[in-house]
């Protein structure tokens, strides 16, 4: 980015400015502010994007307090690159949603070789090219951030969010100081450009961090990567600077140019991560590598994972790239992920640790989950603590005893398991685990079916299965009441506010306005959530019941098969077992809750709160092009999202069912579908059709 006469040149600068400070409060002349910010943005990357710093921190802040005395003595100066213009005065109050110019899409993930060579094949199959040229860089393990420039000048940051909308985040990202404030985009003919990175905090800067919360008598956090995404939400933006806080810059999304300016460096990735780095961001310049061919790639993947650890942050894997834009733009998307870009998944990190005690958990339905609690164990960027052992024949099966020594593992780098124990290092002392006889809850017995491995409390009064019924209740897939989460439902059930699902209609505002943290706005909020939520279609009702073996497609059949709510009352499970995705298990369980006196008096509370117990939508689409057709999805789609498709079956008249049997008309195969297509093919009856085909269907 600078030549070696730059260099010479602002060091030289530097020198001076500091010869003149000298201990002294002083400023510079109007006409020296634009030198002297330059000299501040050169240090910032030379000590946060090459690491290679020419002035000590004590100097660097010298040189900012000189700039930050001159700018207070001419404030019409202050631009909005400066560097004084980082750290914000005032706390964040909120975020603002905002739309990415380009939707931030997932990418696929490969866990082993033949992976890579599967995505080879079908990227040179849509593409007819033999040899492609691939990128490989690091995938780093933090936070997505999109960055948008106009005119040079960084105008906005947001947060990856669902993909299409994030939040924006622009002042705290003015704090990470590898993220330049303004670039020189209009030296390529760039006007606007949109880039794509990840936050992420070096594994040096979260144990300083965490020594400094030591220090102070604060708890520590877990890991780099959550610290770094919980830095991006902080309410005060000086919080997020003393984090010290990194960013590598990896994909450009979407630009917009003139006719000026050089333009081959974008007809590659491997050249646009060039030009973000030679325009001063840290992009994975010097991780990268272009090779040929797929086997080249994968000697590539291995060998970097081999050295992860000797990195200074962490990564979870790499990411492969086809290199040529246009061919990128060939190969496309589908609505998940491109399919020009793959993730290749480091293997399962592991680590050995001692198994303190068994916790016993009781869900929502009852059932009883043992929970090994660990000795700490720093495991894959993630400190682990805490895995569920899953039942009692689980444990049987690993032969887990409290005091062992267990090899442990992160699945994917994300869900840790107990891989087995280490019976030759006991020493006598370990003691085998007793799985209770009463629920470690309300003291009830536990009772276990027959065909299932869980125990279970069964008595619907128990306190840990009362407030996770609430928690699903008012979760986003079943009433989805917005300003409400398991924290406040937690909250609220410990005050004494809210014991049962009902209560959540009756709650006192009044003493809920007392609480910290429920100024006017945010009560208003919760007021207009949980009476929105009345209006729910009876489906989410049926959902949020909790009925057991009940997911969100078999809530949508039995809506659809009933009147009224209260109709199931009257239905034998011999009738139930006529609908479509309802089995022998459904239909028994919905029999005995709707048989229960109890659930009934509950929901003729919510009728009476005025929740929506009756299907209106019922019989509205009686025929169509798809009536009485039943349908099911697997696999992605790349023209439709899912909810998209499911809803054109039901708005032509069709059903959606949740499973492959005999009673599926229709089996619509997107890409990469899984173990249902191998079941359908088995199962004569059933029709399989591409997406494209299902539209036609739909629109015959």
């Amino acid at each position: 980015m600078y030549s070696t006469k730059q260099i010479q040149d602002l060091q030289q600068q530097s020198i001076h400015f500091l010869s003149k400070i000298n201990g002294h409060a002083i400023t510079v002349a109007p006409d020296k502010i634009a030198i002297l910010r330059e000299i501040l943005q050169f240090h910032e990357y030379r000590y946060y994007v090459v690491s290679e710093p020419l002035v000590s921190d004590y100097e660097y802040d010298l040189l900012y307090q000189l700039l930050l005395r001159t700018e207070q003595a001419y404030p019409d100066l202050v631009t909005p690159d400066s560097p004084t213009q980082r750290v914000g005065s005032s706390l964040n109050q909120h975020f603002v949603t905002v739309q990415h110019l380009v939707p931030m899409l997932s990418l696929d993930n490969s866990y082993n070789a033949a992976d890579l060579i599967d995505f080879d094949r079908k990227a040179r199959e849509l593409s007819g090219i033999h040899d492609i040229a691939y990128c490989i860089e690091p995938k780093f393990d933090g936070a997505g951030i999109s960055l948008i420039y106009e005119n040079d000048l960084l105008i906005r940051a947001a947060t990856r969010g669902d993909g299409v909308e994030g939040e924006d985040i622009t002042t705290n990202i003015k704090q990470v100081r590898s993220i330049p404030l303004t670039a020189a985009f209009s030296k390529y003919g760039i006007r606007q450009i949109e880039i794509r990175g990840e936050i992420i905090m070096s594994k040096q800067s979260f144990e300083k961090y965490n020594a400094q919360l030591a220090v102070q008598g604060l708890p520590s956090l877990a890991n780099p990567r959550n610290a770094a995404s919980g830095s991006l939400r902080m309410k005060d933006p000086k919080e997020v600077a003393q984090r010290n806080l990194d960013a590598f810059l990896y994909h450009i999304s979407y630009y917009l140019k003139d006719d000026s300016g050089e333009n081959n460096l974008l007809s590659s990735h491997s050249g646009s991560l060039e030009l973000l780095w030679n325009l001063g961001f840290r992009s994975p310049q010097k991780e990268k590598r272009v090779v040929k061919g797929i086997q080249a790639v994968i000697d590539y993947c291995l060998a970097f994972e081999a050295g992860r650890d000797t990195l200074p942050y962490e990564i979870d894997g790499m990411v492969v790239k086809v290199n040529d834009t246009a061919l990128q733009d060939k190969l496309g998307m589908t609505s998940h992920h491109p399919r020009w870009a793959i993730a290749f998944k480091f293997k399962a990190r592991q680590a050995t640790t001692q198994l303190n005690g068994i916790e016993f958990q009781v869900g929502r339905t009852g059932a009883v989950t043992p929970v090994a609690k660990l000795e700490p164990v720093f495991l894959g960027g993630v400190t682990v603590s805490s895995i569920s052992v899953h039942n009692e024949e689980y444990i049987k099966e690993k032969d887990l005893k409290i005091g062992d020594t267990v090899l442990i593992e992160r699945a994917g780098d994300v869900i840790p398991q107990i891989v087995k124990s280490l019976p030759e290092l006991r020493n006598g002392h370990e003691q085998d685990i007793i799985f209770p006889k009463e629920c470690p809850v309300c003291k009830s017995e536990l009772y276990k079916e027959e065909t299932e491995a869980v125990w279970r409390c069964i008595n619907i009064e128990c306190e840990a299965q009362v407030v996770e019924k609430m928690i699903h209740f008012v979760s986003k897939d079943a009433m989805d009441i917005k300003s409400f989460g398991e924290a406040n439902v937690r909250k609220f059930y410990e005050l004494g506010l809210l014991k049962d699902i009902p209560g959540i209609y009756k709650l006192n505002y009044q003493r809920i306005s007392e609480l910290e943290g429920f100024g006017k706005k945010s009560l208003a909020n919760l007021k207009s959530a949980i009476e929105a939520s009345k209006k729910q279609p009876l489906h989410r009702l049926v959902f949020g019941l909790g009925i057991r073996f009940v997911g969100e497609t078999t809530a949508k059949t039995l809506a659809n098969a009933v009147a009224h709510i209260f109709d199931f009352t009257g239905k034998t499970e011999d009738e139930l077992i006529q609908l479509e995705d309802v089995g022998v298990k459904v239909a028994g369980s919905i029999h005995q809750f709707f048989k229960n006196e109890q659930n009934i008096h509950m929901l003729k509370q919510l009728e009476k709160s005025g929740l929506q117990l009756r299907n209106e939508k019922r019989n509205i689409v009686t025929a169509g092009s798809l009536s009485g057709q039943t349908f099911l999805f697997t696999g992605t789609l790349a023209k439709l999202k899912r909810s998209e498709a499911e809803a054109m079956v039901e708005g032509k008249g069709g059903i959606i069912v949740g499973g492959v049997s005999a009673k599926l008309n229709y089996l619509v195969v997107g890409e990469d579908a899984g173990s249902k297509l191998e079941k359908a093919k088995k199962i004569n009856t059933v029709k399989i059709i591409s997406e494209d085909e299902f539209i036609k269907l739909a629109n015959e």
